[in-house]
């Protein structure tokens, strides 16, 4: 594939949550799939020297100091990493360890020195789907596409992929008797094809496994049931795309794929949305920074929405009552991400959106579990 995104897992998450540390160093750097990379590793160079201002700022020791800017160094230099990248690159670097993430979409540029790491803007690679695969499916071909934004249309090469048809059940057509002697004509076609799209299900497990972006496919009836059928892929989307694909290029499938998840993802968010204002009426939703960030404590938080781009200085204590402080505006770690984790870590949905798309025109928005009792 020629975009390499990295979405992160959830137990990757949840390490880069619970990670402690007096040195971290969380960056964030725009870059372009299609750049050569030279301008993002000027960027992160850059970002990498103001890392180190920070860092002897707090007053680390200078080995740690020379440690990370060693690992970041390094990066920069490693010719093979800056080949092929998505929309934006986050980096999270002690003394000890770095890890990179190479995401779909675009973040602005940050870098944060803490005790802990910046995770917030990172989970926007988790809230909404911004890459998918294509699956344009004919009797007489298969092809897998990777569809991601600003990149030309990328073949995927799928091991054990059936050709066609016939070639799928060793058939020279797929009008030939089966050895039962029972099908024939349109009826034994359709088993036929049942056959072919499970050999397609099965080939494409090994690729599809670890994935959780969505499939989406371009097929006619009746493969297109057909597949869908037998299809064992929990993340195959439920609108496809009409028409023979093998009348149309790569790059009009992607176009039309891409109009898909886009409607895909905005479905989604308007339906949480709208979930939170039903329940509203029912005193089970809230924007007031205080009750979000109490329910968060409790574990009575279903859904979060928090502002990717909004940072709260401040801290929230163990029974869950907010303390802002307004003199270090600097730090982007705050009581949004305090929120986002608590609520994370007891098993809730964290929505990391755009400002605009906060219930209550908040930094914070919460859908809860039940009413919670007057503090």
């Amino acid at each position: 594939m020629n975009l390499h995104v990295d979405i992160p897992t959830r137990p990757q998450v949840d390490r880069l949550l619970d990670h402690r540390e007096p040195a971290s160093v969380s960056i964030y750097v725009p870059t372009d799939p299609v750049s050569n990379g030279e301008v993002e590793r000027i960027e992160l160079g850059n970002l990498d020297a103001e890392a180190e201002r920070q860092l002897v700022d707090a007053g680390v020791a200078k080995a740690d100091v020379a440690e990370i800017r060693e690992e970041l160094d390094d990066l920069v230099d490693d010719d093979q990493f800056w080949r092929f990248q998505g929309r934006s690159l986050a980096v999270f670097v002690t003394s000890e360890a770095l890890t990179t993430f190479r995401l779909p979409n675009r973040l602005v540029a940050m870098v944060e020195v803490s005790d802990r790491f910046h995770v917030k803007p990172l989970l926007r690679a988790v809230t909404f789907p911004e890459v998918a695969l294509l699956l344009a499916l004919a009797q007489g071909s298969v092809r897998l596409i990777e569809v991601a934004p600003d990149v030309e249309p990328g073949p995927v090469d799928v091991q054990n992929m059936p050709k066609d048809v016939a070639s799928a059940v060793g058939k020279s057509s797929i009008r030939d008797r089966a050895p039962s002697g029972r099908l024939q004509g349109s009826e034994g076609q359709k088993v036929r094809m049942r056959q072919y799209a499970r050999r397609i299900d099965e080939a494409l497990r090994p690729l599809l496994g670890g994935l959780r972006v969505p499939l989406i496919l371009a097929a006619t009836e009746p493969l297109d049931a057909i597949f869908r059928s037998v299809c064992t892929y929990p993340h195959l989307a439920a609108p496809g795309i009409a028409g023979n694909p093998e009348a149309s290029s790569d790059a009009e499938l992607v176009d039309e794929a891409r109009a898909v998840l886009d409607e895909l993802n905005a479905a989604a968010l308007r339906d949480v949305q709208e979930l939170y204002r039903r329940r509203e009426s029912e005193s089970r939703a809230s924007a007031d920074l205080a009750v979000v960030a109490r329910a968060a404590t409790m574990g009575a938080v279903g859904t979060v929405f928090v502002d990717i781009d909004e940072s709260v200085p401040g801290s929230i204590d163990e029974a869950g009552a907010v303390t802002l402080d307004k003199t270090d505006d600097a730090v982007n770690y705050g009581v949004v991400d305090e929120i986002a984790r608590r609520v994370w870590h007891t098993g809730g949905t964290v929505l990391a959106v755009r400002s605009e798309d906060v219930p209550g025109n908040g930094p914070v928005a919460a859908i809860l579990r039940y009413p919670l009792a007057p503090a």
